[in-house]
């Protein structure tokens, strides 16, 4: 059977919000029987965007995650809450509107911190996949009809084709540990979950400090090449798809116009600053 996924592509994310309002824009002030009461006018929303900021200046990347839901097959929220809480044959999870009116205690039941209360209305909620609206024809979401940058990807398809797409696409969950099977995946999770080393590479060409394009840079650990990149037009350079807390790093750089390297231990995304290039013989005449 046919059920509903979401793929979230997240280096598209801008945290521009139209997903947050637009999900706001439907529920506040609006009941949908059997699927969700009105939603509060203040408070935490069921959709969130979660910030991380990697690096330092002038080398910093963020990257913005949106989270709701996860619509798992394996929901701890209803093993908890029982009848209160129910999973379509189509996959989607909804919270009862009349039977968890003051369950308060629902709230604490999602690992990932999806469900929110409602204090006008006395109801744990979450984003239903707008599942009001599919039920009436509708293909999309309201987060993907109003993402300008094409974030979210409404799927439905039965389990053995979405498990081929998420092969095919390397789409991963959140928090896979749990066993939770989320029917929301990411595209693109590695910026979320892994950190970077990068510098900007430069050498003194004609009495000029020039930044150097086409340097080759090489990243080592334990004395084992990991990876080489080469700088760009701006002399910088990153590794990317790191695990954080990796340890101690080097950094090798080698170029026409000399060599540099560095020793690193890496927690968070690092950048390295200015690393610049001293030829061969400079150092040997330094030393004399």
């Amino acid at each position: 059977m046919s059920k509903w996924n979401l793929i979230i592509n997240i280096g598209r994310c801008e945290n521009c919000y139209n997903c947050v309002i637009a999900d706001r824009d439907e529920h506040v002030g609006n009941d949908f029987p059997g699927y969700a009461a009105p939603a509060a006018a203040v408070g935490d929303g069921p959709i969130r965007i979660l910030r991380r900021v990697q690096g330092s200046a002038p080398m910093v990347e963020t990257t913005y995650l949106p989270a709701m839901c996860n619509h798992c097959d394996d929901a701890p929220c209803i093993r908890y809450a029982g009848d209160a809480i129910r999973k379509r044959d189509d996959g989607i999870v909804i919270i009862d509107p009349v039977k968890a009116r003051g369950r308060k205690d629902i709230v604490g039941s999602c690992p990932y911190g999806a469900i929110v209360w409602n204090e006008e209305q006395q109801l744990p909620q979450t984003w239903i996949f707008d599942a009001h609206l599919l039920d009436q024809g509708w293909r999309r979401p309201r987060c993907q009809q109003v993402c300008p940058t094409d974030v979210f990807e409404a799927v439905k398809a039965d389990d053995a084709e979405m498990q081929r797409l998420a092969a095919k696409d390397g789409l991963k969950v959140l928090k896979p540990e749990l066993a939770t099977k989320p029917r929301v995946w990411y595209r693109g999770l590695e910026r979320w979950q892994t950190c970077f080393i990068g510098g900007s590479v430069s050498a003194n060409v004609a009495g000029a400090v020039e930044c150097v394009q086409g340097a080759e840079v090489t990243l080592y650990q334990a004395g084992e090449s990991l990876a080489t990149t080469a700088t760009d037009e701006f002399g910088d350079f990153r590794f990317y798809n790191l695990p954080e807390g990796g340890g101690a790093y080097r950094v090798e750089v080698s170029h026409a116009h000399g060599s540099a390297r560095r020793d690193v231990v890496l927690g968070e995304s690092l950048y390295l600053g200015e690393l610049r290039l001293i030829r061969a013989e400079a150092t040997v005449e330094a030393a004399v």
